[in-house]
């Protein structure tokens, strides 16, 4: 590897390296378009053969997520998770210390066979319910958790995509190892269980012993359920008063105008429903225009509501004649949703999304760190982690939430539940596991069994599964994989090792694998996880090469280390989706994810070489 010149080539793959870091930092473009856009430049310049650049798609990682997705839905439609509440407030008893141990322990060891982010959306409403019945603050849960979901995904192969993507990796660099080179061994399922068990029962005594020194009590916002709606939502929004009935008379200044002209007037109430004639419905869109003898279902403080009536010359009803039904709790309510990374409303302002028109919902008020936006929602532009406010009927709202462009955090009535299908499910899950860990079948044909098996047996529908896969990520991980595979053919990879080792040559192997973890776990905080681990994994295998030390486990670190991040809560999606309903702030994760990270890498560093020497 000595004097291995600089050629066009490995200029061409470091100057696309640098464009997809600056692009996934800045956001200037979308994730997944920035993606395909390297696929394509690596297509055009013939970095690599077309006829493997799409490969990717149909590779083992690929497949494997698609499948692991599918399975987790239908664990969360035949009730597993309402059952891990259940299980969880049983066995607590309502003691703090118990309950957070056994929520990180159960949510943890869940990640290990759950793709992570799936299963940070679905525990967020688990958790909302534990906190709101055993009054123990949510802030003290939630992080917590949500840590330890990334802690868990190291004992498997399958629950995240840097470790998914692993395989992949290693299978692109034994096409291009040096001459009397031994070929990499992938990894099986379980193969990296003792370095993962161990991190896990690491993160498991931190907050164990830590959780109320790193996050102490303070006044925060506390998300809850629907059973503490009047007061939680009154205290952390203002959004308070009662719910009555506005008719419109024939002498009033409202007949004509729209709804969205009505709530534009001052002192107007929310006006959650309408009823023009014999149509009724919840959430009228800001077009809909207001006649003689419509009735209007607002929200809001009696006397507020008896003075708008007044001067629009409004007949008041604190009885409510038309919506009674409607306004059921048990059909209808105020719930909280969050905005996850790969939302299609981010950088959309909630008028140009028209949620009252399409999804028959209300957004009252957004949640942003220490700011609540009640007044003009309509022009507030969403952000990832953004905390959405909403009034709907239930059904409407688990109908919407299907697109996976919000998560609901409020524990609220589901429709669909298979309970039925529970044992189906966790027979094919099992199934999947057992072909993977017990066979030589590859890991994307094991998965696939359990997710078609689940859809044969009825626990999800084919549109259910399709639903239930997150298109932007699969397409993200499908092009950067050639990104990946262009370092190594192009011996791009192999030049950077040998420009480190000029430097780091003489130092002993756990002080380069620390190095190769820093540097991981630093790209992993400015670019996603999956990037990091394609512009890592080829660099430290060649590093391993030329240092004589082992490129399986070099790479594994690499994996590991972009898995765990906890220091910023853009960094991983399981973070962005917890920080919002928990309020936390930045310093929040620093004073967490600092020391678990730093304890974490040594633990990791501690195992691998202890397996080594073994």
């Amino acid at each position: 590897m000595n004097g291995l010149p600089l050629t066009t080539d490995m200029m061409l793959v470091f100057g696309l390296v640098v464009f997809t870091v600056l692009m996934l930092v800045l956001e200037w473009i979308r994730a997944d378009v920035v993606a395909l856009l390297v696929i394509v430049v690596i297509g055009i310049t013939g970095l690599m053969p077309v006829e493997q650049l799409f490969d990717g798609f149909a590779g083992n990682a690929v497949i494997s997520l698609i499948a692991v997705m599918i399975m987790g839905a239908g664990l969360d439609r035949t009730g597993v998770l309402n059952k891990a509440a259940s299980l969880i407030l049983r066995l607590s008893q309502g003691v703090e210390s118990r309950l957070s141990v056994l929520i990180n322990a159960m949510a943890g060891g869940l990640s290990a066979i759950m793709q992570s982010q799936a299963l940070a959306a679905l525990f967020l409403p688990v958790v909302s319910r534990v906190s709101a019945r055993t009054g123990v603050p949510l802030r003290r849960l939630l992080l917590p958790m949500g840590c330890m979901i990334l802690a868990g995904t190291n004992v498997t192969m399958i629950s995240n995509s840097p470790l998914i993507l692993l395989n992949d990796l290693i299978v692109s660099a034994n096409r291009n190892l040096p001459p009397g080179a031994s070929t990499i061994e992938p990894f099986t399922l379980f193969a990296i269980a003792p370095i993962g068990v161990p991190l896990f029962v690491v993160g498991l005594a931190y907050f164990f012993f830590l959780t109320r020194k790193v996050l102490p009590d303070v006044e925060t916002k506390q998300k809850v359920t629907p059973g503490r709606t009047e007061t939680y939502f009154a205290e952390t929004y203002g959004i308070d008063g009662e719910v009555m009935e506005l008719t419109v008379t024939a002498e009033s200044p409202l007949v004509g105008m729209s709804v969205g002209e009505v709530e534009q007037m001052r002192g107007a109430p929310l006006i959650l429903a309408m009823k023009n004639g014999n149509e009724s419905r919840l959430a009228p869109p800001a077009d809909q225009m207001i006649w003689v003898g419509t009735v209007l279902g607002v929200l809001g403080q009696r006397d507020h509501v008896n003075d708008f009536a007044q001067n629009q010359l409004l007949k008041l009803s604190s009885r409510l004649r038309q919506f009674g039904d409607m306004f059921n709790p048990g059909r209808a309510g105020i719930s909280e949703a969050v905005i996850p990374p790969n939302s299609r409303y981010i950088k959309q302002m909630l008028g140009d999304l028209r949620m009252r028109k399409s999804h028959g919902i209300s957004v009252l008020a957004v949640y942003r760190g220490d700011q609540v936006f009640r007044e003009d929602v309509r022009k507030v532009s969403l952000r990832a982690g953004d905390t959405l406010v909403m009034h709907s009927a239930w059904r409407d709202l688990v109908h919407a939430a299907e697109d996976r462009d919000f998560v609901v955090v409020t524990d609220i009535p589901k429709e669909e539940a298979r309970p039925a299908k529970l044992w189906h499910a966790l027979t094919f899950f099992a199934l999947a596991m057992l072909l993977g860990l017990f066979t030589s079948m590859k890991l994307s044909v094991a998965m696939l069994t359990g997710a078609v098996g689940m859809l044969l047996a009825g626990v999800l529908t084919m549109d259910e599964a399709y639903s239930a896969i997150n298109w932007k990520t699969i397409f993200t991980l499908a092009c950067l994989i050639p990104l990946g595979w262009a370092m190594d053919s192009t011996g791009a990879a192999a030049w950077v090792a040998q420009e480190v080792l000029v430097y780091l040559g003489a130092w002993p192997q756990w002080a380069l694998q620390a190095v190769i973890a820093v540097l991981s776990l630093f790209f992993a905080q400015v670019v996603s996880n999956v990037g990091a681990t394609v512009m890592m994994v080829p660099m430290a295998i060649n590093i391993a090469l030329a240092s004589n030390g082992n490129p399986a486990v070099y790479a594994l670190i690499v994996a590991i280390s972009t898995s765990n991040t906890f220091l910023i809560a853009n960094a991983n999606p399981v973070l962005t989706i917890v920080g919002g309903p928990g309020g936390y702030r930045r310093r929040d994760f620093l004073r967490v994810g600092a020391p678990l990270t730093l304890l974490l890498l040594v633990t990791l560093l501690v195992c691998v070489n202890w397996l080594i020497a073994r």
